[in-house]
C-alpha cells in the first residue's frame, strides 16, 4: 500500500516537473518570435521628447547682446549649487556676467535654473551626449556656454520690457517723480 503511494507521489512530482519545464520553454519560444525591444545605442538614437532637459546654454537677445544680467536667481534656485558667477554693470546701466560657470559634474538637469531666469538667458537643450573621464573638464565657463542665438524664445529681449537701470540718482530719470520724503509725512 505504501509502495503504491510512493510511486504515485513520484509520478505526480515528475509530471509537475515536466509541466514547469514545458511552461518555461513555451515562454522562451514565444519571446523568440517577438520584435526586439533592445535599441542599439549609439547606432540608433531614440527621438527625444520636445521638452527634454540636458546641456545648459546661455543665449543672446535679438540685438546680439548677452541676455544674462547676473541676477543670481539661477544660482539661488540650483539645489546642488553648481552655478556660480560674478556680475558687473556697464556704463549704460546694463548688467552682465563678467564670468559664469556651471559644473556639469554636479548638475542634475532639474531645470530650476531655467525657470528662475527672468531674462531667458539660461536654457536647457536636448543635447545629452557629453561626458569625460576627467571631472574637471565638465566645468563649463561662459565662453563654452554662450551661443549666438536666442534659443527657445529668439525674439524676447528683457531690457525692452524691464528697461535699463538708472544711471543717476532717484528721481533723475525721464518722467520719474521725486522720491517721497517719509519724514515730512510724520506728525
Amino acid at each position: 500500500m505504501t509502495d503504491n503511494k510512493k510511486k504515485d507521489g513520484y509520478v505526480q512530482q515528475t509530471i509537475e516537473i515536466f509541466q514547469g519545464l514545458t511552461q518555461g520553454m513555451g515562454t522562451t519560444l514565444v519571446h523568440l518570435f517577438r520584435r526586439k525591444i533592445t535599441e542599439e545605442y549609439p547606432e540608433y538614437k531614440r527621438p527625444l521628447p520636445e521638452r527634454t532637459r540636458a546641456r545648459i546654454i546661455l543665449t543672446r537677445d535679438p540685438d546680439g547682446e548677452e541676455r544674462c544680467v547676473s541676477c543670481f536667481l539661477c544660482a539661488a534656485a540650483c539645489p546642488v549649487s553648481c552655478i556660480s558667477m560674478e556680475g558687473e554693470e556697464r556704463e549704460d546701466g546694463r548688467r552682465w556676467a563678467r564670468w559664469f560657470r556651471i559644473n556639469f559634474a554636479r548638475c542634475i538637469y532639474c531645470g530650476l535654473c531655467e525657470e528662475a531666469c527672468p531674462t531667458l538667458a539660461i536654457q536647457l537643450t536636448p543635447d545629452f551626449e557629453f561626458c569625460d573621464r576627467d571631472i574637471l573638464n565638465l566645468v563649463a565657463e561662459k565662453e563654452d556656454l554662450l551661443v549666438d542665438h536666442g534659443g527657445k524664445n529668439g525674439e524676447y529681449n528683457f531690457y525692452r520690457y524691464a528697461g535699463v537701470t538708472m544711471v543717476g540718482d532717484k528721481g533723475s530719470h525721464i518722467n520719474e517723480e521725486e522720491p517721497v520724503n517719509l519724514k515730512k509725512n510724520l506728525p
